[in-house]
């Protein structure tokens, strides 16, 4: 299990409306991302090379 290492912060893509999406940094230098609005909810954890390659797309 991945551990994060960071606090959740709401992500820079997330408007002013209630569907936020907040990232923290996880140990092995990946992500792990939820909805703001759940935040006892499911994560979803990607490693680094996942991260990156989602934000190319942007």
């Amino acid at each position: 299990m991945t551990d994060f290492v960071g606090p959740f912060r709401k992500s820079s893509h997330s408007l002013q409306e209630n569907a936020c999406v907040e990232v923290a940094d996880t140990t092995d230098l990946g992500r792990a991302v939820r909805d703001s609005k759940q935040a006892d909810g499911p994560l979803l954890v990607v490693s680094r090379s996942a991260w990156q390659g989602f934000l190319q797309q942007f």
